[in-house]
């Protein structure tokens, strides 16, 4: 379940980045994110020695591109 989970993050990571390099720049934020989750799930599989502080810190930077991202889309769907 693990790996098919760390294959479809990667996609969505994949897809957002050349959604982003279309002309939608704030997609960056969830590629980013979705790098993150596949590091992160990467690490749990390989059972790679990470501590705590640095997966906290790298999710709540994850985050913000996030809702920076969503915020984006949020705006751009206003527009039109």
């Amino acid at each position: 379940m693990l790996v098919v989970s760390i294959i479809l993050e990667a996609a969505v990571a994949v897809i957002a980045a050349l959604a982003a390099q279309a002309g939608r720049p704030y997609l960056y934020g969830l590629s980013f994110t979705f790098a993150a989750y596949v590091l992160y799930d990467l690490a749990r599989l390989l059972q790679w020695p990470v501590e705590g502080p640095l997966l906290s810190g790298l999710f709540l930077l994850a985050t913000i591109t996030a809702l920076v991202a969503v915020w984006g889309l949020y705006r751009e769907g206003r527009s039109k």
